[in-house]
Protein backbone atom coordinates (compact mmCIF):
# COMPACT_ATOMS: atom_id res chain seq x y z
CA UNK A 1 0.00 0.00 0.00
CA UNK A 2 0.94 3.38 -1.05
CA UNK A 3 2.59 5.77 1.69
CA UNK A 4 0.10 8.68 1.87
CA UNK A 5 -1.27 11.43 4.05
CA UNK A 6 -4.71 9.76 5.27
CA UNK A 7 -6.94 13.06 3.79
CA UNK A 8 -5.12 12.87 0.67
CA UNK A 9 -6.06 9.01 0.41
CA UNK A 10 -9.59 9.70 1.71
CA UNK A 11 -9.98 12.44 -1.42
CA UNK A 12 -8.11 10.45 -3.73
CA UNK A 13 -9.36 6.99 -3.46
CA UNK A 14 -11.79 6.61 -0.71
CA UNK A 15 -14.37 8.91 -0.84
CA UNK A 16 -17.51 7.69 -1.51
CA UNK A 17 -18.32 9.46 -4.83
CA UNK A 18 -14.52 8.13 -5.75
CA UNK A 19 -15.61 4.12 -4.70
CA UNK A 20 -19.10 4.41 -5.76
CA UNK A 21 -18.80 5.51 -9.02
CA UNK A 22 -20.03 3.56 -12.01
CA UNK A 23 -19.59 4.68 -15.99
CA UNK A 24 -23.07 5.43 -17.21
CA UNK A 25 -24.82 6.98 -20.44
CA UNK A 26 -27.95 8.38 -18.08
CA UNK A 27 -25.80 8.90 -15.00
CA UNK A 28 -22.16 10.27 -16.06
CA UNK A 29 -21.70 13.28 -18.02
CA UNK A 30 -20.35 13.50 -21.70
CA UNK A 31 -20.86 9.44 -21.66
CA UNK A 32 -22.86 9.16 -24.82
CA UNK A 33 -21.69 8.41 -28.22
CA UNK A 34 -23.35 11.58 -29.68
CA UNK A 35 -21.89 14.05 -27.19
CA UNK A 36 -18.09 12.54 -28.04
CA UNK A 37 -18.35 12.65 -32.07
CA UNK A 38 -20.54 16.23 -31.49
CA UNK A 39 -17.53 17.54 -29.56
CA UNK A 40 -15.07 16.28 -31.61
CA UNK A 41 -16.88 17.58 -34.39
CA UNK A 42 -17.29 21.37 -32.77
CA UNK A 43 -13.41 20.74 -31.84
CA UNK A 44 -12.62 20.42 -35.25
CA UNK A 45 -14.66 22.85 -37.08
CA UNK A 46 -14.08 25.52 -34.40
CA UNK A 47 -10.46 25.03 -34.93
CA UNK A 48 -10.78 25.31 -39.30
CA UNK A 49 -12.95 28.39 -38.66
CA UNK A 50 -10.75 30.30 -36.82
CA UNK A 51 -7.72 29.20 -39.16
CA UNK A 52 -9.50 29.87 -42.36
CA UNK A 53 -10.93 33.49 -40.66
CA UNK A 54 -7.28 34.56 -39.86
CA UNK A 55 -6.17 33.63 -43.60
CA UNK A 56 -9.05 35.40 -45.58
CA UNK A 57 -8.59 38.88 -43.52
CA UNK A 58 -4.73 38.26 -44.35
CA UNK A 59 -3.86 39.15 -40.87
CA UNK A 60 0.02 37.92 -40.23
CA UNK A 61 0.31 39.01 -36.28
CA UNK A 62 -0.52 37.08 -34.26
CA UNK A 63 -3.65 37.93 -31.85
CA UNK A 64 -2.58 39.02 -28.26
CA UNK A 65 -4.32 36.96 -26.21
CA UNK A 66 -2.99 37.91 -22.46
CA UNK A 67 -2.11 35.05 -20.02
CA UNK A 68 -4.32 32.66 -21.48
CA UNK A 69 -1.58 30.18 -22.74
CA UNK A 70 -0.01 30.31 -19.58
CA UNK A 71 -3.19 29.59 -17.48
CA UNK A 72 -3.82 26.95 -19.79
CA UNK A 73 -0.51 25.15 -19.54
CA UNK A 74 -0.82 25.61 -15.49
CA UNK A 75 -4.41 24.23 -15.49
CA UNK A 76 -3.39 21.32 -17.56
CA UNK A 77 -0.47 20.45 -15.64
CA UNK A 78 -2.33 20.99 -12.19
CA UNK A 79 -4.90 18.77 -13.22
CA UNK A 80 -2.73 15.90 -14.84
CA UNK A 81 -0.59 15.78 -11.36
CA UNK A 82 -4.12 15.37 -9.46
CA UNK A 83 -4.89 12.42 -11.79
CA UNK A 84 -1.84 11.05 -11.46
CA UNK A 85 -1.58 10.59 -7.99
CA UNK A 86 -5.43 9.63 -7.75
CA UNK A 87 -5.13 6.82 -10.22
CA UNK A 88 -1.62 5.62 -8.53
CA UNK A 89 -3.37 5.36 -5.00
CA UNK A 90 -6.91 4.37 -6.64
CA UNK A 91 -5.12 1.03 -8.00
CA UNK A 92 -2.85 -0.02 -5.37
CA UNK A 93 -6.52 0.34 -3.24
CA UNK A 94 -8.04 -1.50 -6.35
CA UNK A 95 -4.81 -3.78 -6.35
CA UNK A 96 -5.69 -5.01 -2.47
CA UNK A 97 -9.33 -5.39 -2.37
CA UNK A 98 -9.41 -7.32 -5.26
CA UNK A 99 -6.44 -9.55 -5.42
CA UNK A 100 -8.68 -12.37 -3.49
CA UNK A 101 -10.10 -12.69 -7.38
CA UNK A 102 -7.28 -13.26 -9.29
CA UNK A 103 -4.19 -13.07 -7.44
CA UNK A 104 -3.75 -17.07 -8.59
CA UNK A 105 -4.03 -16.11 -12.34
CA UNK A 106 -2.58 -12.90 -12.39
CA UNK A 107 0.46 -10.66 -10.50
CA UNK A 108 0.17 -6.98 -10.55
CA UNK A 109 2.06 -5.70 -13.11
CA UNK A 110 -0.13 -8.50 -15.70
CA UNK A 111 -3.82 -6.78 -13.69
CA UNK A 112 -2.50 -3.70 -14.63
CA UNK A 113 -1.90 -4.76 -18.33
CA UNK A 114 -4.92 -6.98 -18.45
CA UNK A 115 -8.11 -6.87 -16.64
CA UNK A 116 -9.79 -10.04 -16.07
CA UNK A 117 -12.78 -11.11 -18.29
CA UNK A 118 -15.89 -9.33 -17.22
CA UNK A 119 -14.51 -6.14 -15.56
CA UNK A 120 -17.10 -3.35 -15.17
CA UNK A 121 -16.49 0.55 -15.20
CA UNK A 122 -16.66 0.75 -11.61
CA UNK A 123 -15.10 1.64 -8.99
CA UNK A 124 -11.95 3.93 -8.45
CA UNK A 125 -9.55 3.27 -11.16
CA UNK A 126 -12.25 3.87 -13.00
CA UNK A 127 -13.60 7.05 -11.63
CA UNK A 128 -10.32 8.39 -12.56
CA UNK A 129 -10.35 7.13 -15.92
CA UNK A 130 -13.44 9.02 -16.25
CA UNK A 131 -11.75 12.51 -15.26
CA UNK A 132 -8.88 12.11 -17.22
CA UNK A 133 -11.18 11.74 -20.23
CA UNK A 134 -13.00 14.85 -19.18
CA UNK A 135 -9.83 16.22 -19.04
CA UNK A 136 -8.85 15.60 -23.06
CA UNK A 137 -11.50 18.47 -23.51
CA UNK A 138 -9.67 20.60 -21.65
CA UNK A 139 -6.84 19.47 -23.98
CA UNK A 140 -8.53 20.42 -26.72
CA UNK A 141 -8.26 24.12 -26.01
CA UNK A 142 -4.51 24.50 -26.72
CA UNK A 143 -5.32 23.98 -30.17
CA UNK A 144 -7.50 27.56 -30.79
CA UNK A 145 -4.42 28.92 -28.92
CA UNK A 146 -2.02 27.80 -31.28
CA UNK A 147 -4.06 29.29 -33.85
CA UNK A 148 -4.76 32.84 -32.71
CA UNK A 149 -1.00 33.29 -31.33
CA UNK A 150 0.75 31.43 -34.30
CA UNK A 151 -1.81 31.47 -37.62
CA UNK A 152 -0.62 27.98 -37.74
CA UNK A 153 -3.00 24.58 -37.48
CA UNK A 154 -1.48 21.27 -37.74
CA UNK A 155 -3.04 18.13 -38.82
CA UNK A 156 -1.09 16.65 -36.33
CA UNK A 157 -2.54 18.03 -33.83
CA UNK A 158 -6.04 18.05 -34.70
CA UNK A 159 -5.84 14.07 -34.88
CA UNK A 160 -3.79 14.19 -31.76
CA UNK A 161 -6.18 15.52 -29.45
CA UNK A 162 -9.37 13.91 -31.19
CA UNK A 163 -7.98 10.30 -31.05
CA UNK A 164 -7.22 10.80 -27.29
CA UNK A 165 -11.19 11.92 -26.16
CA UNK A 166 -12.10 9.06 -28.98
CA UNK A 167 -9.42 6.43 -26.99
CA UNK A 168 -10.02 7.94 -23.41
CA UNK A 169 -14.15 7.15 -24.02
CA UNK A 170 -13.34 3.81 -25.51
CA UNK A 171 -11.57 2.96 -22.45
CA UNK A 172 -14.38 3.34 -20.49
CA UNK A 173 -17.07 2.02 -22.76
CA UNK A 174 -15.75 -1.40 -23.04
CA UNK A 175 -13.25 -1.75 -20.07
CA UNK A 176 -10.43 -1.70 -21.84
CA UNK A 177 -7.36 -3.52 -20.49
CA UNK A 178 -4.09 -1.28 -20.48
CA UNK A 179 -5.59 1.77 -19.42
CA UNK A 180 -4.30 2.49 -16.07
CA UNK A 181 -0.28 2.32 -17.43
CA UNK A 182 -1.64 4.48 -20.24
CA UNK A 183 -3.32 7.11 -18.07
CA UNK A 184 -0.43 6.68 -15.81
CA UNK A 185 2.57 7.17 -18.30
CA UNK A 186 0.27 9.91 -20.12
CA UNK A 187 -0.54 11.98 -17.03
CA UNK A 188 3.34 11.96 -15.63
CA UNK A 189 4.28 13.51 -19.57
CA UNK A 190 1.69 15.93 -19.39
CA UNK A 191 2.25 17.30 -16.21
CA UNK A 192 6.09 17.61 -17.19
CA UNK A 193 5.36 18.58 -20.49
CA UNK A 194 2.65 21.68 -19.52
CA UNK A 195 4.98 22.65 -16.33
CA UNK A 196 7.81 23.41 -18.71
CA UNK A 197 5.09 25.33 -20.91
CA UNK A 198 4.14 27.85 -18.35
CA UNK A 199 7.69 28.21 -17.23
CA UNK A 200 8.38 29.16 -20.51
CA UNK A 201 5.27 30.98 -21.35
CA UNK A 202 5.40 33.46 -17.86
CA UNK A 203 9.38 34.22 -19.37
CA UNK A 204 11.68 31.75 -17.68
CA UNK A 205 14.58 30.45 -19.57
CA UNK A 206 13.38 27.13 -21.74
CA UNK A 207 16.00 23.81 -21.57
CA UNK A 208 19.24 23.65 -24.39
CA UNK A 209 17.41 20.23 -26.11
CA UNK A 210 14.23 19.67 -27.02
CA UNK A 211 12.39 19.27 -24.28
CA UNK A 212 8.71 18.49 -24.99
CA UNK A 213 9.54 16.45 -27.93
CA UNK A 214 11.92 13.75 -25.88
CA UNK A 215 9.07 13.27 -23.80
CA UNK A 216 6.49 12.95 -26.40
CA UNK A 217 8.82 9.82 -27.66
CA UNK A 218 9.49 9.01 -23.94
CA UNK A 219 5.68 8.58 -23.49
CA UNK A 220 5.18 6.91 -27.29
CA UNK A 221 7.69 4.41 -26.54
CA UNK A 222 6.16 3.44 -23.08
CA UNK A 223 2.89 3.07 -25.46
CA UNK A 224 4.09 0.99 -27.29
CA UNK A 225 5.93 -1.63 -24.77
CA UNK A 226 2.39 -2.00 -22.71
CA UNK A 227 0.64 -3.18 -26.29
CA UNK A 228 3.03 -5.72 -26.99
CA UNK A 229 2.37 -6.55 -23.36
CA UNK A 230 -1.24 -7.05 -23.75
CA UNK A 231 -0.90 -9.22 -27.18
CA UNK A 232 1.70 -11.38 -25.45
CA UNK A 233 -0.75 -11.33 -22.29
CA UNK A 234 -3.99 -11.98 -24.43
CA UNK A 235 -3.05 -14.40 -27.36
CA UNK A 236 -0.22 -16.65 -25.23
CA UNK A 237 -0.64 -16.47 -21.79
CA UNK A 238 -3.72 -15.03 -19.79
CA UNK A 239 -6.36 -16.60 -22.45
CA UNK A 240 -8.12 -13.51 -22.49
CA UNK A 241 -7.89 -10.08 -21.39
CA UNK A 242 -10.86 -7.90 -21.25
CA UNK A 243 -12.10 -4.81 -23.62
CA UNK A 244 -9.52 -6.73 -26.52
CA UNK A 245 -11.69 -5.79 -29.23
CA UNK A 246 -11.80 -1.71 -28.18
CA UNK A 247 -7.80 -2.47 -27.91
CA UNK A 248 -7.38 -4.00 -31.37
CA UNK A 249 -9.25 -0.61 -32.55
CA UNK A 250 -6.94 1.81 -30.31
CA UNK A 251 -4.03 0.11 -31.94
CA UNK A 252 -5.08 1.17 -34.91
CA UNK A 253 -5.54 5.03 -34.11
CA UNK A 254 -2.22 4.69 -32.09
CA UNK A 255 -0.32 3.22 -35.13
CA UNK A 256 -2.05 6.19 -37.28
CA UNK A 257 -1.32 8.63 -34.48
CA UNK A 258 2.62 7.29 -34.51
CA UNK A 259 2.81 7.80 -38.22
CA UNK A 260 1.91 11.42 -38.28
CA UNK A 261 4.12 12.03 -35.00
CA UNK A 262 6.77 10.79 -37.13
CA UNK A 263 6.12 12.44 -40.41
CA UNK A 264 5.81 15.60 -37.91
CA UNK A 265 8.90 15.24 -36.33
CA UNK A 266 11.15 14.54 -39.84
CA UNK A 267 9.76 17.61 -41.39
CA UNK A 268 10.02 20.40 -38.07
CA UNK A 269 13.17 19.19 -36.69
CA UNK A 270 14.93 16.81 -38.93
CA UNK A 271 14.37 19.51 -41.67
CA UNK A 272 15.78 21.97 -39.16
CA UNK A 273 18.85 20.58 -39.10
CA UNK A 274 19.43 20.28 -42.43
CA UNK A 275 18.94 23.79 -42.69
CA UNK A 276 21.06 24.88 -40.01
CA UNK A 277 24.49 22.89 -41.28
CA UNK A 278 23.02 24.13 -44.82
CA UNK A 279 24.01 27.66 -43.53
CA UNK A 280 26.66 27.27 -41.47
CA UNK A 281 29.09 26.14 -44.45
CA UNK A 282 27.87 29.80 -45.93
CA UNK A 283 28.30 31.90 -42.96
CA UNK A 284 31.98 30.56 -42.39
Amino acid sequence: MLKAPPPLIYYLSEHPSIVGFRWSHAQSWGATWSFLFSSIASYLLLSLFLHLSLTLFRRHRPIPIGPLPALHSLSMSLTSVTIFAGILISTAAEIRDTRWFWRRSKTPLEWLLCFPLGTRPSGRVFFWSYVYYLSRFLHMFRTPLIILRRRRLSFFHLLNHSISAFASFLWLEFSQSFQVLAILFATLVYALVYAYRFWTAIGLRGACFPFVLNCQIALLACNVACHVGVFFLHFFFKGGCNGIGAWVFNCVLNLALLTLFLNFYVRMYVGKRRMLRGVTPALS
